[in-house]
């Protein structure tokens, strides 16, 4: 088992499934928004609502530090290095690596989501030694629950993880693939 204090690479681009995972830029700062700023992804994810260009360089700023401190990789979903479709992320915590996903409105439909955590869980399992990558779901998002099963992801037997984000109280359903 490595160290978690372990850091991660200043520059990571990960290809493959058709997909070229790749960090943020500053050119991509004008196309967050479109990417971020729409009520699922109010509802569903901790993403910031309204997301404008204020809070796209705050998060291409924290993916930064985030990095730096080797806790969590943020990453651009592209079919070719260029324009971003989305987003995948890994976060080291204490109970295990964890992947998240936020695809935008208008790039729905195609798997992106299914295949940037495919790509990004084979890199937890071969460049970091995870044992195991987790996904944190929401019982009634039904198409984040579609995309764990799509990508191999199995619902794990283990307590639900309740809270509250921006007022609204949540029990997340914890999914987990296994290295293979």
């Amino acid at each position: 088992m490595g160290s978690v204090a372990s850091s991660f690479p200043e520059r990571i681009e990960l290809a493959g499934e058709g997909l070229v995972l790749r960090d943020w830029t500053t050119e991509d700062l004008a196309a967050m928004p479109e990417l971020f700023d729409h009520p699922d992804i109010a509802y569903w994810t901790p993403i910031v609502s309204p997301f404008g260009a204020a809070a796209a360089r705050a998060r291409l700023d924290r993916a930064r530090e985030l990095r730096a401190e080797g806790t969590a990789i943020l990453l651009a979903i592209t079919v070719d290095g260029g324009a971003p479709l989305g987003e995948v992320m890994l976060r080291r915590a204490p109970e295990g690596t964890e992947l998240g996903y936020a695809v935008g409105p208008a790039h729905r439909g195609q798997g992106l989501a299914v295949r940037a955590v495919r790509v990004l869980a084979g890199y937890a399992f071969d460049e970091l030694g995870a044992e195991q990558v987790v996904l944190e779901l929401e019982a009634e998002n039904a198409a984040s629950a579609a995309v764990a099963a799509k990508a191999g992801f199995e619902l794990l037997d283990v307590p639900l993880i309740t809270g509250e984000e921006k007022g609204r109280p949540f029990a997340l359903q914890t999914w987990g693939l296994r290295r293979p």
